[in-house]
């Protein structure tokens, strides 16, 4: 659930000091997830002038134990909201002495801007960045529901169908209760940025799924047909694997593993709701699952999603704008985790197509961990190149690289996100292994000649 997970990720931001704004969270005038969500946005959408204030202010220099993005939220609140009139624990007295400076300077940044208004700051240069402006993209549930029904019913509900978009400027362009048909996917419909659609009867009974475009990718390019066998090694949250039992109707079967029992826990509940009859789960490190055992004789399909950065994800990047990558050391130990599991994948004997994807856009994480793992492979694998017209590409760090897709809000309008196809390189009988596998210890082109020659020279004659 995307939009309130911005707000938790918040709250888990300021985690050590949760005790002392519960009483901004659970007062009186924020009674629900909803209300707290609606502040982030409106945080977010004032971050420039936001960062102004509170940098020409001194807050952050003059308390040093208040983070950036709380503060931010606070100073919103303070400035451009509803006050503090009876609310924020400890933190009132903190902003109390800072709210003369903090009124000032934001009059003086609107004197420098020629504005009267708050309104009128977002529209001289401080609007929302690139990545609250991504559309809300809603996949349609085909185990329950099509494409046409579900457009229906929101245009029953006021809202304007404009036809399958042609070009990421149309999704640019979507405002107020238009929406469109993603130009790719034929099951996602494209609604404008923060349109929330959490209370929307058709998300409450699975009808519909809220999954960022890129996300959708993974199980689209594996392309499984119904009633293959595939494996979901980290499956949780389980919104690709939903999407994976919509591509095979149902008929197949899924192995989902994950190691998180409450993460499981919920994704039965979604997959539930989502109809999913095909799926297997299992709390298991799918590192531990043994590629010979009989149950995955036949499959011939994986998608691979493991622990990553999150380094694309767009409610980091709303909360804390311009947020540095990953500790290096960070980066090597998910990396090694991630091609260990890349390679473990690769193991499995009818395997023929897998998904290697990421929601990160970290270089270690992606093009390496795939680059690495092709090396290991000894030529069995290859990456297959997909969507020639999608604009963004892995990075050159390998050849063959090009093949990989990466998203970013600026780019593709879509979370960043890395994705690698990988496909088993087919064997001809008549070809020895040797040869694909090590083609540099091939014979010249000479020698064969001369081998030819002598075996001529030694044959029977035949006459016409």
């Amino acid at each position: 659930m995307a939009l309130y997970a911005a707000a938790a990720a918040v709250l888990a931001g300021v985690e050590s000091h949760q005790g002392s704004i519960k009483g901004l969270v659970y007062g009186s005038s924020f009674q629900n997830v909803k209300q707290l969500y609606a502040l982030v946005c409106e945080t977010q959408r004032y971050s420039s002038v936001l960062d102004t204030v509170i940098a020409s202010a001194g807050l952050l220099r003059a308390e040093k134990k208040l983070r950036p993005h709380l503060a931010k939220v606070l100073v919103y609140e303070l400035l451009l909201g509803r006050g503090f009139s009876g609310r924020g624990g400890r933190w009132k007295p903190l902003l109390d002495r800072h709210q003369a400076r903090l009124k000032a300077e934001l009059a003086r940044l609107k004197v420098r801007r020629g504005v009267s208004r708050n309104e009128d700051l977002l529209e001289v240069g401080c609007g929302p960045g690139p990545a609250s402006q991504v559309p809300r993209f809603v996949r349609v549930n085909t185990l329950k529901t099509c494409c046409d029904d579900a457009i229906d019913y929101f245009k029953r509900q006021g809202f304007s169908y404009q036809g399958r978009a042609s070009s990421l400027e149309d999704l640019r362009a979507l405002k107020g209760k238009r929406f469109l048909l993603d130009p790719l996917l034929p099951e996602l419909l494209v609604f404008p940025a923060q349109t929330d659609l959490h209370d929307h009867p058709l998300y409450q009974a699975g009808h519909l799924i809220l999954q960022d475009k890129a996300s959708c990718l993974p199980a689209m390019l594996l392309a499984p047909p119904p009633g293959s066998h595939i494996i979901d090694a980290c499956a949780a949250p389980g919104n690709k694997t939903s999407h994976l039992a919509a591509l095979l109707k149902n008929q197949g079967k899924i192995f989902a593993f994950d190691l998180d029992a409450k993460r499981l826990a919920s994704m039965a509940t979604l997959l539930a709701r989502a109809g999913v009859s095909c799926c297997q789960l299992a709390e298991e490190d799918f590192l531990a699952v043994s590629p010979s055992d009989q149950r995955y004789r036949q499959v011939q399909y994986i998608l691979l999603d493991p622990s990553c950065s999150g380094s694309g994800i767009l409610t980091r990047q709303l909360e804390e704008p311009g947020t540095g990558t990953p500790s290096k050391e960070r980066l090597r130990a998910l990396a090694a985790f991630q091609q260990r599991a890349l390679c473990h994948a690769l193991t499995f004997p009818s395997l023929q197509r897998l998904v290697y994807s990421t929601c990160s856009v970290c270089q270690e994480e992606n093009e390496d961990v795939v680059r690495d793992a092709l090396q290991q492979s000894s030529g069995t694998f290859r990456l297959t190149p997909v969507l020639p017209s999608w604009p963004h590409r892995g990075l050159n760090t390998f050849p063959g690289a090009e093949h990989c897709l990466r998203a970013s809000p600026e780019t593709t309008l879509t979370g960043g996100f890395f994705i690698a196809v990988l496909e088993r390189v087919e064997v001809s009988s008549s070809v020895s292994q040797a040869e694909v596998l090590a083609p540099e210890l091939r014979p010249s082109s000479v020698t064969k000649r001369k081998k030819r020659r002598r075996k001529a020279a030694a044959a029977p004659s035949v006459l016409p």
